[in-house]
Order: C-alpha cells, then structure tokens, then sequence
C-alpha cells in the first residue's frame, strides 16, 4: 500500500533496535515466619502444667520462662545432680588426704592410685548430672543455691525460650499433661523480618534470581513492603505446577502477619536485550493477531505479523517478525488500516 505525500504527514515512523531493559513480574505470595529466626517450644520434661507466665504478643527474651510445669523429671535430675555434687566432693576430698598420707607410707601407692580414679569419677558423674540440668534451661542463680548446698524445696520446671522473640502461638494450658520431647507448648518468632512465598510459572522463572528486588503489596495503606529474592525452590510444586519463590522481607509495625496474601513486584538485577517497539505500533487484525506496518524500500508500507514477547512499559519485546533496521508506524497506524480497508 502506498501512500500520498499528505498522508505520510499524517503518520510517524519508528527505527527498529535492540535495546535493553530490565523485566518485572507480579505474583502471588503467602506471608510465612522467618523460619531462621521462629521455633517451635517442646515441653523438655514430662509434667503438668502449674502456671503459664506469658500471653500471645508478648516479648520476650532468650531464656525468659515462659510455664511452669511440676515435673518429676526435673526433680530427679536436680537430685541426681545434688548426689553427684556430694560424691565427688568427698571423694575428692578422701583422694587428696591418701595423697598426703601415701608421702608418709601411711596408705600404700595402690590405694591412693585407686582414691584419684574414684575422684575422677564422681568428678565426671558430676559433670554429666550438671549437663542434664543446663539441658533443661536451669537458672545460674539455682545452680549457685546447688553448689552451695541450699535445699530447694519442691523444685518446679521452668519452660524457656530458646530464643529472643514475640510469643505468636499458646498451645497448652494449666493443668495439661505434657510429654517430654513432644508436646509443642508455644511458638516464638522474630517478627522484625517475614518470609513471602510467592509462586511463579514458565517464562517467568527466567527473570528472576537471587538477590532481584522486590515490592510488597499488601493492600493495607499505600506504602510498599521492600524485599529481596533469598531463595528459589529446585523443585515444581505437584500441586500447582508453580515454583516457590521465597522472599526476605522486614516487616516495620508487623504489618506483615502469617498467612496473610499478597502481591509481589520482583523487578529483575539482569539486563535484558531484545528488538523493542513502542505499544502504539502494535495493531490487531480480524483474528486479534498482532502486526504492524512496516516501511518498504519502494516507498510503500506491508503489513506484517509479529510475535509478541514482554512487554516494558511502553515497548514491547518483539521476538519475531521484525530486524534491526525495519521502520515501523508508531503513529497514525489506525489511518494506515482505515486506508487498507477502503
């Protein structure tokens, strides 16, 4: 089609290029813990339950007691630990008086030799029965009162946090009977930083890596939620045939809460390269088929199908049907169809 010198005024032509651009994608994600920094709290001994010293929300800090449990396990392990303390001691003791005496022949050799092996011993059940008390999250201050040698009258069992947090999950109250290694008592999280799984399909993958930034939407208030890819999944999900993308997250005002959805802007560090054209200059045919109009050597403009790949802003990402070189209508490309089909 060709077309008259007042018509070309009508119309503005685009030089093809490669250029290059950066790729965003959106999906869907699910807030998660920072499992880093969240555990679950196991009862460490058997037990009912005397008294529950926090509530859900509260801070608390590595080696706060969170419960109180009357426990008979960690009344035979302060016992056992108060046995082992007395034995060694005067086992220690009877050793260091046969090594005295044996300089004076008072004792003979063998029975000093086997004095020390008793000492060390007990020294050693000493340590181990101590062990099993540090184990269990036993204060400093009731271990002073042990080695001291002050009774302990009807000792009840701390249960501690392992870590520095807020409370975000109760799960047992007074008088429950819990199991040693396997009844879940609480949940402590750092809620200062989140996870964000989000799911991505096929092409996308390809623009995402380790490290990409990314904006969190969460639909409460205006300002975004800054994150940054930590980790992308080596296995497809059965399920949804999608691969988990994890996102590190802080999360200022917890405004981030678990399993809360939302949407992901992950914005690609990788640059990109490919033929881009500006959006105007993308048409659609009868079959809704993308082409545009494309200058000929004589003069003349051709219609021709093009396949569309992403689009950045305004341009899109043409992966075939077009050159470097080709000039394409990125103006007045509906008069050039209203022509064609007169």
């Amino acid at each position: 089609m060709t077309l008259t010198a007042d018509q070309r005024r009508s119309i503005e032509l685009y030089v093809v290029k490669a250029a290059g651009y950066y790729r965003s994608v959106e999906a869907t994600g699910v807030v998660d813990f920072d499992n880093d920094q969240a555990t679950s709290v196991l009862a460490p001994f058997s037990g009912p339950v005397t008294r529950l010293l926090v509530s859900p929300g509260q801070q608390v800090r590595e080696g706060d007691p969170l419960a109180l449990v009357d426990s008979p396990d960690f009344a035979a392990a302060v016992s056992s630990y108060q046995k082992a303390l007395a034995t060694a001691r005067t086992d220690r003791r009877l050793s260091d008086q046969d090594q005295d005496l044996v300089q004076h022949n008072g004792v003979s050799v063998r029975e000093a030799a086997q004095a020390e092996t008793d000492a060390v011993s007990a020294e050693a059940d000493r340590d181990a029965a101590l062990q099993a008390l540090v184990s269990l999250k036993v204060s400093p201050a009731t271990l002073k009162d042990l080695d001291a040698g002050h009774p302990i009258e009807h000792p009840q069992a701390p249960i501690r946090a392992p870590i520095s947090g807020t409370v975000v999950e109760k799960l047992i109250t007074p008088g429950e009977l819990l199991q040693a290694g396997t009844t879940a008592c609480f949940t402590v999280a750092n809620l200062s930083r989140v996870w964000v799984m989000a799911q991505l399909f096929g092409a996308d993958l390809d623009a995402v890596s380790v490290g990409d930034s990314v904006q969190v939407t969460t639909g409460i208030g205006r300002e975004n939620v800054p994150g940054k890819v930590d980790n992308i999944a080596a296995l497809v999900d059965p399920d949804t045939r999608s691969v988990r993308v994890r996102v590190v997250a802080d999360n200022p005002g917890n405004r981030l809460k678990k399993a809360m959805y939302v949407r992901v802007l992950i914005r690609a560090r990788q640059e990109s390269r490919g033929l881009l054209i500006p959006v105007s200059a993308v048409l659609r045919d009868d079959e809704n088929l993308p082409f545009v109009y494309v200058a000929q050597s004589d003069g003349s403009f051709a219609r021709r199908h093009v396949l569309l790949g992403y689009r950045a802003g305004e341009q899109y990402d043409i992966t075939d049907g077009l050159r470097a070189g080709d000039q394409v209508v990125v103006a007045g490309g509906i008069f050039v169809q209203f022509i064609q089909t007169q």
